[in-house]
């Protein structure tokens, strides 16, 4: 059976088309890779090896449902650094979460799609999960805020992430045929 490889772009529709270039590309840090004169702008996280991740397309009668749209960051650090850079630019509602995999940085961009920026821990932890943290601590208390997370049981094996010994393993019953 063939299968997908990986999620490759995800477009938006927006009726503030420089605005919302200005917050992705000054604020995210997103480079324009193609596009422009009143359609849609392709862009880029990685634009050496990925021509486009995200579109944001001029459809002013039209607003994207999406549940949100989720940006990875490289380091913890940088994470937080983002977190600053986004206040800095007006943004004052978050939802700051440790995921045990990750920690997320949840808010709304200028046309209120729900957006996150999130630091893969790289760490195996049951999900769902989600407990506030904040983001102003230093690095090394956030990493130990992580690395003291309490072990869980979880519904699944192990697929992502080094094995901290926070996966318990729970009996699940097996699905009627």
């Amino acid at each position: 059976m063939s299968k997908v490889s990986s999620l490759g772009h995800v477009g938006i529709s927006v009726t503030d088309m420089d605005k919302m270039l200005d917050f992705y590309t000054r604020i995210l840090g997103l480079t324009v890779t193609d596009g422009g004169e009143g359609r849609g702008v392709f862009l880029s996280a990685s634009p050496e090896t990925e021509h486009h991740e995200f579109l944001i397309s001029p459809q002013p009668d039209r607003h994207t449902n999406a549940q949100q749209i989720s940006f990875k960051i490289e380091s913890l650090d940088e994470l937080r650094e983002m977190y600053h850079d986004l206040r800095d630019y007006g943004i004052d509602t978050f939802r700051i979460t440790n995921h045990g995999v990750a920690i997320g940085c949840y808010f709304r961009d200028p046309e209120n799609n729900h957006v996150e920026v999130y630091w893969s821990t790289g760490m195996d932890y049951p999900q769902p999960h989600g407990e506030p943290i904040d983001l102003d601590l230093s690095t090394p208390e956030l990493v130990s805020i992580i690395e003291n997370m309490t072990p869980k049981e979880g519904s699944g094996p192990k697929y992502y992430g080094r094995d901290a010994g926070k996966r318990l393993l729970a009996s699940v019953p097996k699905m009627a045929r």
